[in-house]
């Protein structure tokens, strides 16, 4: 990745914008285009609790911020499958195993699609009950438009492995989850058979991928999470990356890299993603942190957190307001472009493209850079 630092001007002007983005949440429930959708933000804050909304109002329609709302798209297009712009990457030889990908709309997808671009070859980990359905789908051809890559070529899955990444070993999984028909016919799918069975059928990887999450109670407010339902989300959805580097990082090549997904609700209250989510959020950005250091000097590995925006991807659907969350997102950020998982718009980090991307954020120092990694 092609990164300098911004020199001070450029810091100056580029913490406003970024902070401007990441005011307290009100969706774009609060104007768009002029028109203040208060039934939405009534409904909103009625579920959270929320007493008025005027207070949100009156800071968002001081700007003079006028825009179209646009459509969210994760490389499914025709549009998409030019080159993307900005430096090229090479991962030939590379091998990359991204566990979260079940379906072709999500971040998961779209970062497989960008690294086999580049060369690499793509491994992916799917949740054992979507297992089916996804190779299925594959063979089928139901992703077929959405495999096309810039040269013309379908992406090609060299393996799908079963995962869930709930479960470290055999002896962590209860027995109602091994007699569950929905894990039937699946085997060696807890993080650490993944691994050895990664290592078996390849040997190493080089990059890996976290791009899973799960809330069970994320429609609820904070104040009534139970405690399951807050310590499964921190399970799923940071503690299982802490797993996957742990078991995978014996076999990850020295200099590799690993990635996993994270938003802004770990630094900024966004009303309604409830559950324990933002809590996991932030545990995952601090265990980035630590893992960082620790894979840093135990093998050379690089580890890092993207926070890419909300997407309209299956799972994030389960919030119920997902559009609501696009819309502010896409009124308030810096660039105020198409968010898309896989846009031509950016490319800088392991061929990862996303739209409305233009600073990065080192997860080290907490300092905000200006990326030069492509031309916009």
């Amino acid at each position: 990745m092609a990164t300098t630092a911004a020199s001070s001007l450029q810091m100056a002007t580029a913490r406003p914008c970024m902070s401007s983005s990441r005011r307290a949440f009100v969706s774009s429930a609060a104007m768009l285009n002029g028109n203040f959708k208060l039934a939405s933000w009534t409904k909103l804050s009625s579920a959270c609790h929320i007493a008025s909304a005027q207070p949100f109002h009156r800071s968002f329609t001081s700007s003079s911020l006028k825009m179209d709302k646009f459509v969210t798209k994760a490389m499914a297009g025709a549009s998409e499958n030019k080159p993307a712009s900005g430096l090229p990457i090479d991962l030939k030889g590379k091998r990359a195993f991204i566990a979260g990908v079940a379906d072709d709309n999500g971040y998961g997808w779209a970062i497989a699609k960008s690294l086999a671009a580049a060369g690499a070859e793509i491994l992916v980990g799917t949740w054992v009950p979507a297992l089916n359905i996804f190779e299925s789908s594959l063979r089928r051809g139901k992703f077929d438009e959405s495999r096309v890559l810039p040269d013309g070529s379908l992406m090609e899955i060299t393996k799908i492995y079963p995962l869930d990444a709930v479960f470290d070993n055999p002896e962590d999984v209860p027995e109602d989850i091994k007699t569950n028909k929905r894990y039937a016919g699946s085997s060696k799918w807890t993080v650490q058979e993944a691994a050895e069975s990664v290592k078996s059928d390849f040997g190493s990887i080089d990059i890996l991928v976290h791009s899973l999450a799960n809330g069970p109670e994320v429609v609820k407010p904070l104040l009534e999470t139970s405690r399951k339902g807050y310590l499964a989300a921190l399970s799923a959805s940071s503690y299982s990356y802490v797993s996957l580097l742990k078991h995978f990082l014996p076999i990850i090549n020295p200099g590799g890299s690993s990635i996993s997904l994270t938003y802004i609700a770990s630094e900024r209250i966004i009303p309604g993603y409830g559950g324990g989510m933002s809590s996991a959020k932030a545990a995952l950005e601090s265990d980035t942190r630590v893992l960082a250091f620790e894979a840093g000097r135990r093998k050379g590995i690089r580890v890092n957190a993207i926070s890419a925006g909300p997407l309209r991807s299956r799972a994030a659907k389960a919030i119920g307001f997902i559009d609501m969350m696009i819309d502010y997102s896409s009124a308030n950020a810096p660039l105020q472009k198409e968010l898309s998982a896989g846009g031509r718009e950016h490319s800088c980090v392991l061929g990862i493209t996303f739209g409305l991307c233009h600073y990065w954020r080192c997860y080290i120092c907490r300092q905000w850079f200006e990326c030069n990694g492509c031309g916009s």
